[in-house]
């Protein structure tokens, strides 16, 4: 007795519900009917859906789709004949109208309880939503002009997605790695790592954008800090566009920094062989052969770049290092009272200096490089007031 009157009050709760649902649907219906207050209807059957016990309820969905159809078919319309249109407001309710008609067809090809399909409204809504399928890359488009980057995603994304959709199984949409492209950029401008790797592969495709998207994918790998794909990601965008000093600069920077100096030397040596006078690759080289020891070579380097420009400091401060570092080489052999190893140091003290007082020159403030240098140059060729004065300025 007592269940009884349970199921009795369920019934007297949940009938009012239903009548107020029911009723709720047929006002939509009407305002979709009479093309007025779209809108409106449209709200209705979101709030609707907003309940977990309506997302099956077929009529509801049918409603829904039908109001953000005639929306769309009618600002469309205005477009047409040159009325006055709120072009992203229309852009948007052609995204919702995708979006409402997916969920729709995701109800439709729900088995029943035998396990069979019974497509009703595939085959009709496809065809329809075929033919405007290329304005969700023009709302992508038009948002992405207004910096509106996550807007624009959200429409390149529904886009790209439609080619997977079972709702549009008959029509095998070709890959666009243009729209991938976009999408990725908006994912970089907004730092989002899951928007620019989402179709990183379609977007590589790309020929036109290739370059930026791989410093885009690469630059997504270093903050993510793997560094395998930041490797590899680096290494596709150098050997396709050696004229970059973005790849080149950031590649051997990574070398440097896992200690894989031969890497180094094998990319910027290949960087030569595209333009053995560029200044970048040059200075590149010498600074690696210093930190290589291989003094000889890197000052036969920064020679070869003062020849074509007397004005590049850096070049005269890193074949001066070069010449101190021989000199400290042959200091220690000196104590052991090699007159000959003397000799040789004061003759290498002797080549930095012209460097040494020439970058001086040049980059007046930058006294941390050349005064610690300068001061070891003026010391061991005695040049005393020069000595003196340098102190002073390290004090």
């Amino acid at each position: 007795m007592k269940r009884i009157f349970i199921l009795s009050l369920l019934l007297i709760v949940l009938i009012p519900c239903l009548n107020a649902q029911k009723k709720e649907i047929a006002q939509a219906r009407t305002l979709v009917k009479s093309g007025k207050n779209l809108g409106q209807a449209e709200k209705q059957m979101l709030r609707l859906l907003k309940d977990s016990a309506n997302l099956h309820n077929e009529k509801v969905h049918l409603v829904l789709c039908e109001a953000l159809r005639k929306q769309y078919e009618e600002g469309n319309m205005k477009m047409y004949l040159k009325q006055k249109t709120d072009t992203a407001d229309l852009f948007q309710v052609a995204r919702r109208m995708f979006v409402a008609y997916e969920r729709l067809d995701s109800l439709d090809s729900t088995p029943d309880e035998k396990g069979r399909v019974k497509l009703k409204y595939r085959a009709k809504n496809s065809m329809f939503l075929n033919g405007y399928r290329k304005n969700l890359f023009n709302g992508g488009s038009f948002f992405l002009r207004k910096q509106q980057y996550q807007t624009a995603f959200d429409f390149f994304d529904l886009y790209l997605n439609t080619a997977i959709q079972p709702l549009f199984s008959d029509y095998h949409y070709p890959e666009d790695p243009s729209a991938a492209s976009l999408a990725m950029y908006c994912g970089h401008k907004l730092m989002n790592s899951s928007m620019v790797l989402k179709y990183k592969d379609m977007a590589l495709n790309d020929t036109l954008r290739l370059e930026s998207n791989l410093q885009y994918l690469a630059e997504t790998f270093k903050s993510l800090k793997d560094t395998v794909n930041y490797e590899h990601v680096l290494t596709r965008g150098f050997y396709s566009f050696s004229h970059s000093t973005y790849f080149f600069t950031y590649l051997v920077d990574f070398y440097n920094k896992v200690k894989r100096r031969d890497l180094a030397l094998e990319v910027i040596n290949y960087a030569l062989e595209k333009d053995g006078n560029n200044e970048l690759f040059l200075f590149a080289k010498g600074n690696l052969l210093l930190n290589m020891e291989r003094y000889d070579e890197c000052i036969s380097v920064c020679d070869s770049i003062i020849a074509q420009n007397d004005t590049m400091a850096d070049a005269y401060y890193t074949a001066g290092v070069a010449y101190v570092n021989m000199a400290f080489v042959l200091e220690k052999k000196v104590t052991n009272g090699n007159s000959k190893a003397k000799k040789e140091m004061i003759e290498m003290y002797k080549k930095s200096l012209p460097y040494m007082e020439k970058f001086r020159s040049l980059c007046p403030d930058e006294k941390d490089k050349w005064g610690a240098a300068l001061y070891n140059i003026y010391f061991n060729l005695n040049m005393g007031k020069k000595f003196e004065e340098i102190d002073r300025l390290l004090r």
